[in-house]
């Protein structure tokens, strides 16, 4: 099954990891499981993608294009948010169903049930604010302001996408037989 990396950090990350695994095995080579690649989908195969959607996200995007985007992501029945709002829900209703109050000094179950209902409580309040913030998307003028301006409000974007370092065509990945040597 392929793996995905949704940045340049994760798949660095996920290398050195390997590479850790390599020099410090004990077991014979051949004996741990292969290493499966990780296929990175280019953003512009599926726009509606959350992927894709960041990637039509750009500075010279036009109000109505970003409102849009905001508008899929906040979408009632297939937007990216109240998906991940009800996948958190499922998680909480999990953990509800494995509580137990038996211990009243430890339950590290209810800490978790909590920490899963803050954060679905959370996801209710940004779906609220990103439903506000698509009316005053469209009202934003077309054009870039002076960038003197820019420096007095910080970047929020913490992450690149590994399309924004490698360009928008990923290289192919060749499907040669394992070489312990060449993984080092």
């Amino acid at each position: 099954m392929p793996e995905y990396y949704s940045s340049i950090g994760e798949a660095v990350g996920a290398a050195m990891q390997h590479n850790i695994r390599l020099a410090h095995r004990s077991a014979a080579p051949g004996s741990d499981r292969l290493l499966q690649v990780r296929h990175l989908p280019n953003a512009s195969a599926d726009p509606y993608s959350v992927r894709g959607m960041i990637s039509r996200l750009h500075e010279d995007a036009s109000p109505d294009e970003v409102a849009g985007i905001i508008e899929e992501v906040n979408g009632a029945l297939v937007g990216a948010l109240p998906e991940l709002t009800e996948l958190v829900a499922s998680a909480a209703d999990w953990t509800r169903a494995r509580l137990d109050f038996d211990d009243p000094h430890h339950n590290p179950t209810f800490e978790t049930w909590t920490r899963l209902a803050a954060a679905y409580g959370m996801l209710q309040d940004v779906r609220e604010q990103l439903e506000v913030a698509e009316d005053g998307l469209a009202a934003c003028p077309a054009e870039r302001t002076d960038p003197r301006h820019h420096q007095m409000v910080n970047v929020l974007r913490s992450r690149e996408l590994l399309d924004d370092v490698l360009g928008a065509e990923a290289a192919p990945v060749p499907s040669a037989a394992r070489n312990v040597d060449s993984d080092r």
